[in-house]
């Protein structure tokens, strides 16, 4: 059964394209959010297995989202990503409720599934 996943990123462009790459390599997105508040109403609403969750988001940054997502009762992993790299945000990462982190600019469905495998 495919993975679904929610994408929650405040560019249209982005999504779209993430949305292409996931379901090319069998994932399922199930629907998108363009803010942090708009991360939390989806994944109560769809359920989704994971959240790939930008950094900077226009309302709620995504380290407090990743935080609001794990006090749900819902079975989700969330990664974050961002246009900057993973060290540009240090120790948050690490000390997130995220299982990790790919930068815009390499996230692949073999990056995704490497971070859920470790997960694991």
């Amino acid at each position: 059964m495919a993975r679904r996943v929610l994408l929650v990123d405040d560019n249209s462009g982005f999504r779209k394209a993430a949305r292409q790459l996931l379901e090319r390599h069998g994932f399922a997105v199930v629907a998108e959010a363009e803010t942090g508040a708009g991360a939390v109403e989806r994944a109560l609403e769809h359920r989704p297995d994971l959240v790939l969750l930008d950094v900077q988001l226009p309302d709620i940054d995504g380290f407090e989202v990743a935080e609001r997502l794990s006090r749900l009762d819902l079975p989700l992993e969330v990664i974050l990503t961002s246009t900057l790299g993973g060290t540009d945000f240090g120790a948050l990462v690490e000390r997130s409720s995220a299982l990790g982190f790919v930068p815009k600019g390499e996230l692949s469905a073999a990056a995704v599934e490497a971070l859920l495998t470790s997960a694991r």
